[in-house]
């Protein structure tokens, strides 16, 4: 896909918690060089192999605090019931939407609503996963979690999955080559509804 036009957008890929979205956000990232990733900032650790400023802005909880109270946050919640907060930088999307570029927000339902608020030309797209078994599944091969934390995110998921009609697009990921061509199609199809 070859930009044609230096408007920028807001792109945000949603679902729930195991459905893969990082996976197919790499790859669009490697194969569209529009886009260009925000990265969120959170209070949670930082789990094995994560890099500050890479996968997250890994912030105290004082700092996102004193930071969301500035109004640096388009949008941040605390997530899971776990007293960790997420949230989107202003300063991640905004200096890239001026250079012309598609910045990619992989945020969940609620910051979506916020985000289309602001932005109601966002593309918005919501990442299923082909059954909430595989889902499960998924979860519990990360190894990442205690069982009482996958049920949470479990419960989690359904209410997502309940809120995905709000969402332009909605993409089941099957096979990440499937999904992320279906992506680059949205996209593709998005650029020539700019460019008309």
């Amino acid at each position: 896909m070859s930009p044609t036009t230096s408007t920028g957008r807001v792109i945000v890929i949603s679902g729930p918690s195991g459905a893969g979205k990082t996976t197919l956000l790499r790859q669009l990232l490697a194969r569209c060089d529009r886009l260009v990733p925000s990265v969120s900032a959170t209070t949670r650790t930082p789990r094995q192999g994560e890099v500050d400023g890479r996968d997250y802005h890994f912030l105290t909880k004082q700092e996102f605090e004193r930071r969301r109270r500035q109004g640096e946050f388009l949008e941040c919640a605390e997530v899971f019931g776990s007293g960790d907060w997420y949230g989107t930088l202003k300063d991640e999307v905004a200096p890239r939407l001026a250079a012309g570029k598609w910045v990619v927000l992989e945020i969940d339902v609620q910051g979506t609503q916020t985000i289309v608020r602001m932005y109601p030309d966002a593309v918005t797209i919501f990442v299923r996963p082909e059954t909430l078994e595989e889902l499960e599944r998924r979860l519990r091969n990360r190894g990442t979690e205690s069982a009482a934390a996958i049920e949470l995110r479990l419960a989690v998921a359904r209410r997502e999955l309940a809120s995905a009609d709000m969402y332009r697009y909605q993409v089941t990921n099957q096979t990440v080559e499937r999904a992320v061509e279906e992506i680059l199609n949205i996209l593709g199809h998005s650029e020539d509804r700019t460019n008309a």
